[in-house]
């Protein structure tokens, strides 16, 4: 049972003196204002690179940029004037923030400016903070040595500077936790709710742990409830859920502004979502293989940029010791210990967990931090004398400053390195497209953010971030793309593309081989900032290029000549029509992922699923009682040219389409009358052997069915 803490014992055994922490005290201030030179630091990195222009050092920040002003303009989350409301924005709170700025007048490169010295401001405060909580939870010498390891980080440094949110969320993770620590011995929860809410506003990672805290605090006050009269203790309660209420409000607007529960970024970066079948021993091993990634950096197993070796053992110990020595704060130990580890294993099921100098989790490394020190703190009691403490504790955490101030340079160096690479490319490419395409010219990209921001085009995001409808034909590979794009009214397609070809999102080749994306290019951009000492650039790509589209065969796939009329029409590909007859592929392998193709006979493009083993779909607006004739586009691979056909599970027959020469063939089989009994029917064309090798190998672009 949780219990009241005793203000006189518990901060610190050792002195069996309370820890208050003045309001004027000397620690706070200059860690804080360390940990702002620091980041200064970085900033000047970027200029250094940029000839003193402002440059952010990451693609994403612009997309932040582009939904605050156009907040700020009136624009409600519309990514581009008049488009429906988006969820692209991987911070809702911190968007809001930039679209105040903007609407007060922050404009140009000064709003740049404002992100980057928010997010170094609230860096700033975090690393103060962590002194306050340290020393209230352990001793003054924990919170010191904790607040300065956090504001000499170069991991926090970079994340803080980059203009993105990591420095607002890395705030209110440190200023929830010291909320509740403050409020926990009295059972009364005023700002820790309040703070929670807000942690659950700025990014889904803060949802988590602010959902954990909520649990602890209500758990704090239902285990003092004899303190209060009941109608209070209910109101208190109740008041401990906002964080929860708020997190679940913001899913609901997803919901009715976008027609789904989630964020365009979990749509398109999620291991849920971002093949064509889910399969959950593939989702495993991938999350597990991020879970690994994550351990083996913070065992400081791989490299020494984000922990020393051992760092993550010493953050248990840290844990272990609160745990054992200061039971009041078990309830708190509780929700940090399930919030990070649920954390942890939610960010590693995005594609993109371990790139961008890990800024998912760049919030959360202040508590990290913190139990560090207090690890080392808790292994320094060993020793029998105080003497002895002190010199194994300071020396300790000596060595750590010293591994940390390290690696500080070389963090400066990527910072400014990552902003010449966006200057390079994004920037670039956006400044062009601004002084060289027609104003009226609605443009396709892959990162999306500079181009809105800066080149005064419209753009469609083919990633799915910024435009709503595009994270899942992306994920399904470039044939599902084309007919999300063919299937836009023809003044909304996109009269250019400026992409790159490697992922994220899918290969654009296909798209230039059938002639969507026409030759020669119209300008191409070859990155010329240097790559780290591993050879790693911050972008994916070391080419992009300026295509004009050219959308005269757009639907000329959909055409197919039948016998009898025609009743219904599976596009294999489209993930419309795929939806719309129940359509899945049958695979006889599990962890095969049908990736959509596209492909061009003479004027006709048409977009296609490689299959190996069968189909299934159910075809709509027959005439029961009458023969139907199935007309396939199919292009016949490997050696099992026979398949059986099943009707609603009725055997129909065997369906013989044989190899032929060119791209694609058309094959025909008829249903018996008998077997079409309703003006629906499921189709199922299934391997002739099941479960055994070899297995029908096809290409499939789609069905057409006639009476």
């Amino acid at each position: 049972m949780t219990r009241v803490l005793d203000r006189s014992d518990e901060v610190d055994r050792t002195t069996h003196r309370p820890r208050r922490v003045p309001p004027g005290d000397r620690a706070f201030w200059l860690t804080g204002a360390l940990a702002a030179l620091v980041g200064v630091v970085f900033v000047a990195s970027g200029l250094a690179w940029n000839q003193g222009k402002l440059i952010a050092p990451l693609d994403d920040v612009y997309i932040h940029l582009q939904y605050g002003r156009q907040l700020g303009l009136g624009h409600f989350f519309q990514f581009n004037t008049g488009d429906e409301i988006s969820a692209g924005a991987s911070s809702l709170l911190y968007a809001l923030v930039l679209g105040a700025a903007y609407a007060v007048g922050v404009h140009g490169t000064y709003f740049l400016a404002f992100a980057v010295g928010f997010g170094i401001l609230c860096f700033a405060v975090a690393a103060g903070l962590v002194t306050v909580l340290g020393t209230k939870l352990v001793a003054r010498s924990v919170g010191v040595w904790s607040g300065v390891l956090v504001a000499l980080s170069g991991p926090l440094a970079w994340g803080s500077a980059s203009g993105m949110e990591v420095g607002l969320v890395m705030l209110l993770v440190v200023a929830t936790l010291l909320a509740f620590v403050t409020e926990q011995p009295w059972a009364r929860f005023r700002w820790t709710p309040v703070l929670g809410g807000l942690l659950a506003l700025v990014r889904t990672e803060g949802l988590i742990l602010a959902v954990a805290l909520a649990f602890a605090a209500l758990w704090t006050v239902w285990a003092h409830r004899h303190m209060t009269r009941p109608r209070r203790t209910v109101l208190r309660a109740l008041w401990t859920l906002l964080p929860i209420a708020v997190g679940a409000a913001q899913l609901l607007f997803y919901k009715i502004a976008t027609g789904t529960a989630s964020a365009n970024g979990i749509q398109s970066k999620s291991f849920l979502h971002d093949r064509p079948v889910f399969w959950l021993g593939e989702f495993t091993d991938r999350t597990m293989a991020n879970v690994r990634g994550f351990l083996s950096i913070f065992l400081g197993f791989d490299g020494q940029d984000f922990a020393f070796p051992g760092a993550l053992l010493v953050f248990a110990a840290g844990m272990v010791y609160v745990f054992l020595t200061r039971p009041a704060w078990r309830p708190m130990l509780y929700a940090l210990a399930a919030g990070l580890v649920l954390i942890l294993v939610s960010v590693s099921t995005l594609n993109t967990a371990l790139v961008h100098e890990l800024r998912y989790v760049q919030p959360f490394m202040p508590v990290f931090v913190l139990f560090v020190v207090i690890g080392v703190y808790g292994l320094s009691r060993i020793a029998a004398r105080e003497r002895a403490r002190r010199i194994s504790l300071h020396g300790a955490l000596v060595v750590v400053l010293v591994l940390s101030l390290a690696t500080l340079p070389s963090w400066s160096v990527r910072f400014g390195r990552a902003t010449a690479a966006i200057r390079d490319t994004d920037v670039s490419v956006a400044q062009w497209v601004r002084g060289n395409l027609p104003p009226e010219a609605i443009v396709a990209v892959k990162d999306v953010g500079a181009v809105a921001y800066f080149s005064e085009h419209r753009v469609l995001d083919l990633i799915g971030l910024g435009t709503n409808g595009f994270a899942a034909p992306s994920n399904n590979g470039t044939g599902s793309l084309y007919e999300a794009l063919k299937h836009l009214p023809a003044a909304e397609r996109p009269a250019y593309f400026a992409v790159y070809d490697p992922a994220p999102g899918p290969s654009m080749e296909l798209l230039k081989n059938v002639g969507v994306l026409r030759t020669p290019v119209e300008m191409s951009f070859e990155v010329q900032a240097q790559p780290d000492l591993g050879g790693r650039l911050i972008v994916p790509f070391r080419w992009l290029n300026v295509y004009e589209a050219d959308w005269s065969l757009a639907g000329s796939g959909d055409e197919q000549a039948v016998p009898g009329e025609l009743r219904d029409y599976v596009n294999v590909g489209d993930l419309r029509s795929e939806g719309e007859h129940g359509y899945e592929p049958v695979l006889a392998q599990v962890g095969t992922q049908p990736w959509t193709t596209l492909a061009r006979v003479g004027d006709v493009i048409d977009s296609a699923r490689p299959i190996v083993g069968g189909e299934a779909f159910t075809a709509h607006n027959l005439v029961p009682g009458r023969p139907l004739t199935i007309t396939s586009r199919t292009a016949m691979h490997g050696t099992v040219f026979d398949m059986r056909v099943l009707v609603n599970g009725v055997e129909a027959g065997v369906w013989t389409r044989d190899e032929r020469d060119g791209v694609w063939s058309t094959y025909s089989f008829t249903i018996p009358a008998e077997l079409i009994t309703d003006p629906s029917a499921h189709i199922e064309i299934q391997q002739p052997r099941p479960l055994l090798n070899p297995y029908p190998d096809y290409t499939s672009y789609g069905y057409w069915l006639s009476q």
